[in-house]
């Protein structure tokens, strides 16, 4: 009988023990999902109690608790534009046990407007789901001439720097929102940064500041009362809470988007199959007939999809805004 060289059997002895290491991992990360979730899941909230993220993130919480068998304990750690609630998800233990409610603020915008950031937007994070989103609205006081868009930008071409848009602060998406206006419109509307939304919006009522661009949500009630105009939606296509009013983009602006969006991350590393079953139960969750009606009432549209469709639009939202910040020259406060 021939025996084997020593190479030969160095090699096999390799191949062998390539197999059964690729084998151990496989078993290993169907055990995990398989036994995922068996304890408590968090998910981290950067902002407070009441606002679109959290009813999101307790909405998750709601409905997932029933079907899975373990409750969804929401954490709500607000500051720093998102960045605190973000950078807690950024640093914990990848095992889908810890869950961020992202924005576009935590996981697009702010990597631009912070001098130093507490975490990677893309490496510290892997993309679970783009949950919902909802537009801005741009609306003026009724003193304000103009009756739509393009009347606005002939107004302020015609009062270059005259002419405010007040926001909650340096840095929000109402901010940016704003910027981007400027920035493809060729206008010159002054900025006028605020400590919150409260304090923004009575200036705007007494006409102290010309416009601001709002959350649809906060801004229909006041519309509906005539105390301020809409002039347009800042979304690709009109919502479905207010179809009436028509969206910037097509009011002469073509390509302008500017929405609020929502999506769940995880740590990096977290294995892909619980990535893929979290997906897949929110996709379910988030379809529900109850669960469509409380989003509309919010004016947050549903979006859905894959992790890589999560992923794309990221990295197109990361671009965008990165443009818009450093054209604006805003920092955060």
């Amino acid at each position: 009988m021939r025996i084997a060289s020593f190479p030969a059997r160095r090699a096999f002895a390799l191949a062998a023990l390539a197999t059964i290491t690729a084998v151990a991992a496989l078993s290993t990360t169907t055990a995990h999902a398989q036994g995922y979730p068996n304890k408590p899941i968090r998910v981290v909230v950067g902002f407070p109690a009441g606002g679109a993220p959290d009813i999101l993130a307790r909405l998750f919480s709601e409905k997932i608790s029933p079907s899975w068998g373990q409750t969804v304990v929401v954490d709500n750690k607000p500051g720093a534009g998102g960045n605190i609630g973000a950078e807690a998800v950024a640093h914990a233990p990848a095992d889908g046990y810890t869950l961020a409610l992202g924005t576009v603020g935590t996981h697009s915008i702010n990597g631009a407007l912070y001098t130093k950031m507490p975490y990677d937007m893309v490496k510290d994070f892997v993309p679970v789901i783009l949950l919902a989103s909802t537009p801005n609205v741009l609306v003026v006081h009724p003193s304000v001439p103009a009756k739509n868009v393009q009347e606005l930008i002939a107004l302020a071409k015609s009062k270059p720097g005259q002419l405010t848009f007040g926001t909650p602060g340096v840095g929000t998406s109402l901010h940016v929102s704003g910027e981007l206006f400027n920035t493809m419109a060729g206008t010159k509307i002054t900025h006028v940064p605020y400590k919150g939304r409260a304090m923004a919006i009575p200036d705007l009522l007494g006409g102290h500041i010309t416009m601001m661009f709002d959350n649809l949500p906060s801004a229909l009630p006041v519309v509906k009362e005539g105390k301020l105009r809409a002039l347009g939606v800042t979304s690709a296509k009109r919502s479905a809470s207010a179809p009436d009013i028509p969206t910037i983009a097509e009011q002469g602006l073509p390509g302008y988007e500017a929405e609020s969006w929502f999506a769940v991350f995880a740590p990096a590393n977290t294995p892909k199959d619980v990535v893929e079953k979290l997906n897949v139960e929110l996709n379910r969750i988030f379809e529900l007939p109850d669960v469509r009606q409380k989003l509309a009432t919010l004016g947050l549209d549903p979006v859905l999809g894959s992790p890589e469709k999560l992923a794309a639009y990221q990295k197109s939202e990361i671009a965008k805004w990165a443009k818009v910040v450093k054209e604006s020259g805003a920092k955060a406060e």
